[in-house]
């Protein structure tokens, strides 16, 4: 009795302490870890808006103006996700950054709005009423997230990747003195070439904080070579100014087309996906539960981040990826951290030297890292596409059709000669309304996958043959009702109801692999009482029915046990459910022996409490996996399914 009132002194003691994340730790601690996240993201940081300044040929005072106000609102947009406000901002350790998905868009919105200046109005324009689509649609994108599945993410950041190469390409060749293009000069290759190298040799050679700021040290280096050779010059830095702001709508007043509107929500929803997916890791590796108020708080302050951009002279917000691996790296969760790397960003967005000093990149070392960085956005969506089943033919015709037509769309569109000629392109050749879908390949490969997507796996009353040994469909399961579900599914978790009917909610299904999702995504956002009412419902081991029957039918091995073998089994299921309050469950499939059940469950009776039903709850998500992919037809394990994960982080 007196071991069961401390494990509950100790459960409520847990309980009513501070999480980690919302630890707020001293000040010079914070200022310290801060800092080294804003160093792991000031590189990736800073290219966008280098880039695009290259790319539309804005002056050198619009590039201080457009690094400084950058700045600026990364930290306005990751205090705002870090700390929240109301419903706005999920209040995890997340670090945002304008998202690369949206530089090729920007490029081409602003060229085809008369380049430099005067463009980017149409490109804030854009900006700021996807911003607004972003934040009303917060609440909703857990339906509408069903229709961005990996073949259609992993198709458009492939295509967001390749074509984003060129641009890091042409910088590679551009000489740095007179800002023209010269393939032929040996000197601009090195400068690339040797900076590709020098992120390649501290990617494999330094590990932890070091590995995570690869692209920064080549930009130091080859920045630092360049100078020594007379090709990087810093006598800007000395005549900025210390101080400085850029005021909202520096360059004048937003300008709106349809055309770029349309770009814009189309990039913004597809890094919404990706946004989701890094709030779920962040929440793993911090250990919180996130929930779908939580994605819809996220996606708040990406919007509203957004708008923030694009009235401050930037542009479109997501979490940085890099600064979550940090997160796990140093194990430091407080969000505070991420609150004061905004304070620091912002002060850095008030220092107008310290953007000169970013001006001074040569375009060569530039363009080598990014020619690095757009090729992992690529790999990234190969990685993507390789959890997608190609084995059906509806898959590869999305992918295939939506890679092919954008590359057709980016290599015959209006291109302008070193002479000065105009060789019309492909979105000449159309009529008006259909020039939104010949802008840019990102948006005819999106809204082809999209649609694609959509005709192939959400118009099919039919569909394949998913469940009951082949005599149930998709189109069956989509049209069931809720207690038709239940009936059917309901085994898969010993009839607890709470599950069933939030994977139900989650209609319509493409595919077998999205109905796993949705029994996974179901478990992951349960309260802890519902947790602990699905524990509860799975029999203890060795227990039999009235006929004499084992109860735990997954565990096959234990059916020819001896009388004194079976005893053995009820006394550890009997100690470890009086010790836990809920039966002991082991995965069969992987733990199938007898010995080996004893073994692993009476090691088990000495973990805390709390731990223990997180083991438990993991051996429930291993079980469901195998029980569905003994009832559904086709249904490979999902590798990058969020147990699957959660499970690894642990």
């Amino acid at each position: 009795m007196s071991i069961v009132a401390s494990l509950r002194r100790h459960h409520h003691s847990r309980r009513g302490s501070k999480h980690p994340v919302d630890e707020v730790l001293p000040v010079q601690t914070l200022a310290v870890l801060g800092a080294q996240h804003v160093v792991a993201f000031y590189a990736g940081a800073v290219l966008v808006p280098l880039l695009i300044a290259m790319a539309i040929g804005l002056d050198g005072e619009a590039l201080t103006m457009l690094i400084m106000a950058d700045l600026f609102t990364c930290g306005i947009a990751s205090i705002l996700q870090a700390v929240g406000v109301f419903k706005i901002g999920v209040r995890l350790p997340l670090v945002q950054g304008v998202t690369f998905a949206s530089l090729a868009p920007v490029i081409k919105i602003a060229n085809d709005n008369g380049g430099g200046r005067e463009g980017l109005l149409y490109v804030y324009g854009a900006v700021i009423v996807a911003g607004v689509f972003t934040f009303l649609i917060a609440p909703y994108f857990a339906r509408l997230i069903r229709f961005f599945p990996p073949v259609v993410t992993g198709s458009v950041i492939t295509i967001i990747g390749v074509s984003l190469l060129p641009v890091g390409i042409n910088n590679a060749v551009t000489n740095p003195n007179t800002g023209q293009q010269d393939p032929g000069n040996v000197r601009w290759m090195v400068y690339a070439l040797g900076t590709i190298a020098l992120i390649v040799v501290v990617r494999r050679f330094f590990h932890g904080f070091l590995g995570t700021i690869a692209v920064l040290m080549g930009l130091v280096a080859g920045t630092a070579v360049a100078w020594v050779l007379g090709d990087a010059s810093f006598n800007e830095v000395g005549e900025a100014n210390w101080v400085g702001f850029v005021p909202p709508f520096a360059f004048g007043w937003p300008q709106f087309s349809a055309v770029a509107i349309v770009s814009m929500i189309i990039v913004l929803l597809i890094t919404s996906v990706e946004s989701t997916g890094s709030v779920l890791a962040a929440g793993e590796i911090v250990g919180k539960r996130v929930g779908k108020k939580d994605i819809a708080a996220a996606l708040r302050a990406d919007g509203v981040a957004t708008v923030v951009g694009g009235s401050f002279n930037s542009f479109p917000y997501t979490a940085f990826n890099q600064n979550v691996g940090l997160v796990r790296l140093t194990g430091v969760k407080s969000r505070w951290v991420v609150a004061a790397a905004g304070v620091i960003m912002i002060a850095l967005g008030l220092f107008p030297k310290a953007a000169q000093i970013v001006e001074a990149i040569p375009a060569p070392v530039l363009g080598g890292a990014s020619i690095t960085l757009f090729a992992s956005v690529a790999i990234v969506g190969i990685q993507t596409l390789s959890k997608v089943d190609f084995t059906d033919q509806r898959n590869l015709i999305i992918a295939g059709t939506s890679l092919g037509l954008a590359l057709y769309v980016e290599h015959a569109q209006t291109r302008r000669e070193s002479d000065g000629t105009v060789i019309p392109g492909i979105e000449t050749a159309v009529p008006g309304f259909l020039e939104i879908l010949f802008t840019t390949g990102i948006t005819m490969g999106a809204i082809s996958a999209i649609f694609l997507n959509i005709v192939f796996f959400h118009t099919s009353r039919g569909g394949h043959a998913v469940a009951g040994g082949g005599t149930i469909r998709l189109g069956d399961i989509n049209s069931m009702t809720a207690e038709q579900f239940h009936a059917t599914f309901g085994q898969l978790v010993h009839g607890v109801e709470w599950v069933t009917r939030r994977a139900y909610a989650q209609r319509p299904f493409a595919d077998a692999h999205d109905l796993r999702v949705a029994f996974q995504e179901s478990m992951l956002t349960a309260t802890d009482e519902e947790k602990l009412e699905l524990l509860r419902a799975f029999p203890d081991l060795g227990s039999e029915d009235e006929s004499g029957q084992l109860v735990a039918a997954d565990h096959v091995a234990l059916s020819t046990l001896s009388e004194e073998e079976n005893l053995t089994v009820i006394k550890l299921a009997t100690a470890y459910r009086m010790h836990f309050g809920f039966p002991l469950i082991i995965c069969a499939r992987e733990v199938d022996r007898f010995d080996s059940v004893l073994r692993a469950g009476t090691s088990r009776l000495d973990n805390a409490d709390s731990s223990e039903k997180s083991f438990a709850l993991i051996e429930v998500a291993k079980i469901l996996n195998y029980r569905f992919d003994d009832l559904v037809a086709d249904a490979n394990p999902a590798s990058d399914s969020y147990l699957a994960r959660l499970e690894g982080l642990r």
